[in-house]
């Protein structure tokens, strides 16, 4: 019998193929310094993203040498694609103040392939580095904070001229003003758009109407916390998105919105002919037997693949019927890869109908009942495809720590599912499965789920579906 090939025996080509399955930007630091071809392989994977998030330990920290970094060393700097800072160090003496905005405009200018950029840290988003990002000839996706204040000049926002993908964050009455030309200087390119509010009335109909003209690209559209905004202001846009919309959300938006209307003027129109994601929420106000046959119209000629359903804010009261849910998957089961309920409890019954004929289902995000925790396992197993699930208890329940019992019971229902299975979430925590080859009596080998902490540096997508 030959000996069995060794790492080292791998054609140097499939090295970078490996390496981009590695998460953590520690463990790629450290594949760099091994020899001269892990580094020169392992280096672009490295800096491709780079981010500073909140709760980053010493965060702040973190920014001044990302930025040092950057600036230093530009060899480095060209391999960043995207930035992401969601933490800026704000209460520093002038002059510290000032080297550290000198450190940011310098790596800025030595990041060429710059493709994606986030800054959402409020008060630390300036004029000079609105200026200095605009100058990266690449730059196609922008997210940033729109609480200009007196930090920064909102005209200079309509100077990105190439942006695929906008998101503005809490914009001020200005920002939104800017919105028109801004919107019309990327008119050829913009394809996503995301105004995150909360609970702000500078979202109007009347901006909706005047962007509509110039989003004939648009293919993804989300608005959060627009109360000011009806059925008719969002019509307005759809219709005027020749190519038809693929990602909509719809969180937060006026009392006064028609699910009725709007579903009978789309499917009039076909506007949502090809609709694959949808996220709605839903207030305490609202009929939910009504609304939810207006929503089964509205999809019905969709070909959905990730549904999301939310209460808004901590409302609780309401539960996700039996009904409807098994009218979604009888209409889109075959295709639904994700299927998300927040905030709203739902029956055992149903989420088992989801697992047995959502076919193609990976993502499964749900509200469960204690009481129901035992029965979940079983429903959970009969998900083939299923790779990541997140278990939240209602809100009115409690504690969202999770103890030591609460922990054996996540692995006791981990351990039921699928193998496919690779991460695994309960309430504010999120567990990598991991599974380990254990060796029986019999010499036999089989493998058993082991819960460890979520690896990935970013913020895990359930986290992301619904945001009011």
């Amino acid at each position: 019998m030959s000996e069995l090939s060794k790492f080292e025996d791998l054609p140097v080509e499939l090295l970078p193929l490996v390496l981009q399955h590695i998460l953590r930007p520690n463990h790629l630091a450290s594949l760099c310094l091994v020899n001269k071809t892990f580094y020169s392989s392992a280096i672009p994977y490295l800096y491709e993203r780079v981010f500073i998030y909140a709760w980053h330990k010493e965060g702040k920290a973190k920014v001044v040498k990302l930025f040092r970094t950057l600036a230093d060393y530009p060899h480095l700097a060209q391999w960043v694609h995207q930035l992401v800072i969601r933490d800026f160090p704000k209460a520093l003496q002038s002059e510290d103040h000032d080297t550290i905005v000198e450190l940011c405009l310098n790596g800025i200018r030595n990041c060429h392939n710059l493709k994606a950029c986030t800054w959402t840290r409020h008060g630390s988003l300036t004029t000079r580095v609105l200026m200095t990002l605009v100058g990266c000839p690449r730059l196609g996706e922008l997210e940033v904070n729109g609480q200009h204040d007196n930090y920064y000049d909102p005209r200079i926002l309509t100077r990105f001229t190439n942006l695929r993908k906008l998101s503005l964050i809490m914009p001020s009455g200005a920002v939104i003003d800017t919105l028109p030309l801004w919107t019309g200087n990327v008119k050829t390119t913009l394809q996503y758009l995301s105004l995150i509010c909360k609970s702000s009335t500078r979202v109007t109909d009347r901006v909706c109407s005047d962007i509509a003209s110039n989003v004939p690209n648009l293919e993804y559209f989300y608005l959060v916390g627009c109360p000011k905004v009806t059925h008719e202001g969002l019509l307005a846009v759809l219709s005027a998105a020749y190519k038809g919309i693929i990602g909509l959300g719809m969180e937060g938006l006026s009392t006064a919105f028609d699910m009725g209307i709007f579903s009978e003027r789309c499917n009039r129109t076909g506007v949502l002919s090809r609709l694959r994601s949808i996220t709605l929420t839903v207030d305490e106000h609202t009929s939910l037997a009504d609304w939810q046959q207006h929503v089964l119209s509205l999809l019905a000629g969709a070909p959905l693949q990730h549904f999301h359903i939310s209460t808004v804010g901590g409302h609780v009261n309401h539960r996700l019927s039996d009904d409807f849910c098994e009218a979604i998957v009888s209409a889109h089961g075959s295709r639904l890869t994700r299927f998300s309920v927040h905030r709203m409890r739902m029956s055992i019954r149903a989420i088992a109908d989801i697992c047995t004929r959502c076919c193609a289902l990976e993502q499964l995000f749900i509200v469960v009942e204690q009481d129901d925790l035992d029965a979940l396992g079983p429903c959970l197993a009969e998900a083939p495809k299923l790779r990541a699930v997140h278990v939240n208890r209602p809100l009115d329940f409690g504690s969202e720590d999770v103890s030591k019992q609460s922990y054996d019971k996540i692995l006791a229902i981990v351990r039921q599912c699928q193998p496919t299975v690779k991460q695994f979430g309960f309430n504010t925590r999120v567990f990598q499965v991991e599974r380990t080859p254990v060796v029986g009596e019999d010499g036999s080998v089989k493998t058993e789920a082991t819960l460890s902490p979520y690896e990935n540096p970013e913020i895990p997508e359930q986290f992301l579906v619904v945001r009011t």
